[in-house]
C-alpha cells in the first residue's frame, strides 16, 4: 500500500476553502474548479470536491465547454460524481442559460459590435450547428427581440431575405443586426456568409430597414462586418 492519505476541504487553510473565499471576497475571485466544487459540495474518500472538479474540467481539454455540452451520463462516468452531483451541475448550467436569455430579452440599447457579441456569446458559442438569428432594434437601437431564422450551414436556400424581414416588418423594427455562429470556433466569414449578407442588405434598402451589422460568433471571439468595413 502507498502512503496516500485522504483529505477533505476542511483540511485546507480557511482562506483556501471555496465557500469561505466566496463569503469573504465574492464569487468573482473563485476559479472555475472552486465554483464547481461549491455546487457538488462533497468529495469522496479518495478526493476532495475541488479535486473532482479539476478532473472534470480537464476532460478532453474543453474545460467549461465540456459542462455546457454534457448530459447526465457524461458526468456520472467521472469517478466521484453520482446522479445527485450530476443533477446539481446540470441544474446550475441550465439556470445560467436561462438567466443569459432573460438578460438578452430585456430592453437593452446596442451601442457597439462588442455589446452585441456579449449579448449572444454564451448562448451561441458552444452550439454544434450553425444558427442564424436576427436582432430586431427600435429607433433608439434598443433590442425588441432576437429571432432564430435557420439552423444549418448558411446558404441562399435557407437564409432568404423574406424570412429575415418578415418578423422585422411585423414588429415595426427600424433596423436589424444579423448574427450567426461557427461551430469550428473560428468566426472568419466565408464567401457565402459575405454574399448572403450583401443580399440581405440590398433587400433591406428596398424595404426601408437598415442592416447595421453581421456578427459571426466563434469560441469566445467574434467577427463584425461593420468593424471590418464589410458593411
Amino acid at each position: 500500500m502507498g502512503d496516500y492519505t485522504s483529505y477533505t476541504i476542511k483540511d485546507l487553510p480557511e482562506d483556501e476553502r471555496p465557500r469561505e473565499k466566496l463569503y469573504k471576497y465574492g464569487s468573482k475571485v473563485l476559479s472555475n474548479s472552486e465554483l464547481l466544487a461549491i455546487i457538488i459540495r462533497t468529495g469522496n474518500k479518495e478526493d476532495t470536491a475541488i479535486g473532482i472538479s479539476q478532473r472534470m474540467l480537464a476532460l478532453n481539454n474543453k474545460g467549461l465547454q465540456f459542462l455546457a455540452e454534457a448530459e447526465i451520463g457524461d458526468l456520472t462516468r467521472i469517478k466521484g460524481v453520482g446522479k445527485c452531483k450530476a443533477a446539481q451541475i446540470l441544474a446550475a448550467i441550465e439556470l445560467g442559460r436561462r438567466i443569459s436569455k432573460t438578460v438578452a430579452k430585456e430592453k437593452v440599447k446596442v451601442n457597439s459590435p462588442l455589446h452585441v457579441a456579449n449579448l449572444v456569446m454564451e448562448d451561441m458559442r458552444y452550439l454544434k450547428k450553425e444558427y442564424f438569428k436576427i436582432i430586431l432594434l427600435d429607433t433608439k437601437n434598443q433590442v425588441i427581440t432576437i429571432n432564430e431564422i435557420s439552423v444549418g450551414s448558411l446558404n441562399a436556400s435557407i437564409v432568404h431575405p423574406r424570412e429575415v424581414f418578415k418578423e422585422a416588418i411585423l414588429k415595426s423594427s427600424a433596423s436589424i443586426i444579423l448574427v450567426h455562429n461557427h461551430p469550428s470556433g473560428d468566426p472568419t466569414p466565408s464567401r457565402e456568409d459575405i454574399n448572403i449578407t450583401n443580399r440581405i442588405i440590398e433587400a433591406g434598402k428596398i424595404i426601408g430597414i437598415d442592416v447595421l451589422d453581421h456578427i459571426v460568433i466563434g469560441d469566445g471571439i467574434y467577427f463584425s462586418f461593420k468593424e471590418e468595413n464589410l458593411i
